[in-house]
């Protein structure tokens, strides 16, 4: 597997665990540049990669009256203050193809809602951007589906490609993760990343909003790590009950710095696991 490149952070190919982490949509340009920065600050002293996310506008919201964000250009505004302020690589996702083109003016990873992956066009406009592109699987989708988003995006010249895993419909607003789905994505080719906090959703179970289970991230996150991941993908909140979005999912700021170094050494030993069996192999 080649290594997809993303500002100065290599995701995949033996690169040691990145982490994408930030609210779920941006509520303001002060919160959002303030949560940068301390996601920046605990990144820095847990010696972890990170990549900051956030919404400028989420098309899914099960309410029509909810909160779905400042918009494409507030948004961008926000976001690019974000990277002047930070320094930080920036993902957000997009919902059609005319937001690829300024998304990809301003951010380093374009992110195709797991809703929206079977999008051709959608697809196609992300991948001419020349930007990685972060397909979410389908919680409808088997693994190796995935296959055919990958070709749309790799027909048109642009190999810089992320799956990511994030559960799957399990009866009615409930999603379950199968931890084999993490190695079958690897075995397309292309750097994996799971999407805890997103695998923890209850869509619509609640009164017009998405509930879910954030009580679950640490272990969901330790399997995901274990089963094997090159990116972790977190939706990190500094007051989970007051976020406008995936308030009941979201992983508390003061948790982050514990979950990463947990996490770092979750992955350090599976490398390490897998460099021994090799070993291991080629001494038979």
């Amino acid at each position: 597997m080649t290594p997809v490149q993303i500002g100065p952070l290599a995701v995949g190919g033996g690169q040691p665990l990145v982490f994408i982490a930030g609210p779920c949509v941006i509520e303001s340009r002060e919160h959002v540049v303030e949560l940068a920065l301390a996601i920046r600050e605990i990144a820095r002293r847990a010696g972890a990669p990170v990549i900051f996310k956030a919404s400028f506008d989420k098309a899914n919201r099960t309410s029509r009256t909810s909160y779905r964000g400042p918009g494409l250009d507030a948004g961008l505004e926000a976001l690019a203050d974000v990277r002047a302020r930070t320094g930080l690589p920036i993902l957000t996702d997009i919902h059609e193809p005319s937001q690829a083109a300024p998304a990809a003016a301003v951010v380093d990873v374009l992110q195709i809602p797991a809703f929206l992956c079977r999008q051709t066009d959608l697809l196609v406009a992300a991948a001419r951007t020349g930007k990685a592109v972060n397909i979410k699987k389908g919680q409808f989708l088997a693994p190796a589906d995935m296959r055919h988003a990958v070709d749309k995006v790799t027909a048109e010249g642009n190999r810089s490609v992320l799956l990511t895993e994030r559960g799957t419909s399990f009866g009615y607003r409930d999603l379950v993760v199968d931890m084999r789905a993490l190695p079958m994505l690897r075995e397309l080719g292309y750097p994996v990343v799971f999407d805890v906090t997103h695998s923890l959703q209850q869509p619509g179970a609640g009164d017009g909003v998405t509930t879910g289970l954030a009580q679950y991230i640490e272990p969901l996150a330790s399997a995901g790590v274990a089963a094997g991941t090159d990116a972790v993908f977190l939706e990190v909140h500094d007051e989970p009950s007051r976020a406008k979005s995936d308030a009941a999912n979201a992983l508390r700021l003061d948790r982050l710095e514990a979950l990463i170094l947990r996490l770092t050494r979750i992955d350090a030993a599976a490398r390490d696991s897998v460099t021994a069996a090799a070993v291991s192999g080629g001494q038979a």
